[in-house]
């Protein structure tokens, strides 16, 4: 099972690695092994948070997500993402902008780093939402009881993870922001880039997320008719899992990327600290996102998620964190091993309590 979920990850290590050493020597195989490792470490909650989404989803959107999914994460984000940035905010045409991080890669690498509050601003915001609506919402199962309960009793207050999360963007644009270290424009103008990036972060996670669980509402109704339909005919409808299709399936889809790309704005800008070239930083964090990817199906297929039911709560809480570290980011530099660490730490600490109550479960019922 290992073997099998994993031969594409192995597959695409062997293929980068040859190809570091023919594009730079020896070298650059240190690199981009450091850079895969560091896109897994930082990365770990979103295969977590990504297992939870696509165990909904039916076989032909989990194919997809290792496929078109995997195109998309690894040449969108890992290689045109960088490119993107330099030509946006550097007002270049592609071309120029391929040509500067090819030729010049001091600049281009001093042009990401001054889109960087941008960047973290929406990635954050986004992150943020996703935080702030799990531990809104009460659900059966509790980690961490004592501050999950009262969150769960503020959870029914009307929009309150919106509001809560514009408070934070306008303290961030008031304040990181404000004082960040700056190559070029006021602080005012870093303010309202902020504070801009922000706001369309939060857009694209309501946007996204809504359509997803308007289609994902309307598909459960069909299914509960549907079964009723049965139930009244004397058919006796299967009470298996709905796994989604259609609509709701490419909106979760597309929430999944949009998570995705959230998840790798610190590991590309974080790159920049090995290394400078594009075409290893592509290679390095390619390899690293498809372990992500492996590992998030494993989890499914596993049903990892089911027996250690605390695991999804460690990585949003993760989530939270990544989110403040991004925000934070904006004026302070945070060491992506500190990031790291971080997130480990608090998936560790759920594991480690779903062993504590699966062993607890076990000697109850015997």
């Amino acid at each position: 099972m290992l073997l099998k979920t994993f031969r594409w990850a192995f597959a695409v290590t062997a293929l980068g690695l040859v190809a570091g050493v023919l594009y730079d020597g020896w070298t650059a195989l240190g690199l981009v092994a450091i850079l895969a490792v560091l896109e897994v470490s930082l990365s770990f909650d979103n295969a977590v948070i990504n297992a939870g989404i696509l165990k909904r989803l039916n076989a032909f959107w989990q194919r997809m997500f290792l496929t078109i999914g995997i195109l998309i994460a690894v040449f969108g984000m890992r290689l045109l993402f960088p490119i993107v940035i330099v030509t946006v905010s550097a007002r270049l045409a592609p071309s120029q902008a391929v040509h500067l991080a090819l030729t010049d890669k001091d600049r281009y690498q001093q042009l990401v780093t001054d889109a960087h509050p941008a960047i973290a601003a929406f990635g954050g915001m986004f992150l943020l939402m996703i935080f702030l609506d799990f531990i809104f919402e009460d659900r059966e199962t509790k980690w961490l009881g004592p501050l999950e309960r009262p969150l769960a009793r503020l959870g029914r207050i009307d929009m309150l993870s919106v509001c809560l999360a514009l408070c934070v963007l306008l303290v961030t644009s008031l304040t990181f922001a404000a004082h960040a270290h700056q190559h070029g424009g006021t602080h005012a103008d870093k303010a309202q880039t902020v504070l801009v990036s922000g706001i369309a972060g939060l857009i694209t996670y309501l946007v996204v997320g809504g359509l997803s669980g308007f289609f994902e509402g309307r598909l459960a109704d069909e299914e509960s008719r549907r079964q009723s339909e049965e139930r009244s005919g004397g058919a006796g409808g299967g009470g298996s899992a709905l796994a989604l299709s259609g609509r709701a399936a490419f909106f979760t889809f597309l929430y999944l990327e949009v998570l995705d790309a959230s998840f790798s704005f610190d590991g590309v800008i974080g790159a920049f600290a090995i290394t400078n070239d594009i075409v290893l930083m592509a290679l390095g964090l390619g390899i690293g996102a498809m372990y992500v990817r492996s590992l998030t199906v494993y989890l499914v297929r596993q049903g990892t998620l089911d027996d250690y039911v605390y695991l999804e709560h460690g990585a949003h809480y993760a989530i939270g964190a990544l989110a403040l570290i991004l925000l934070v980011s904006i004026q302070y530099q945070i060491n992506d091993v500190v990031t790291g660490l971080i997130g480990v730490t608090l998936i560790g600490a759920s594991f480690y309590s779903s062993v504590r109550r699966n062993r607890a479960v076990r000697a109850t019922s015997e």
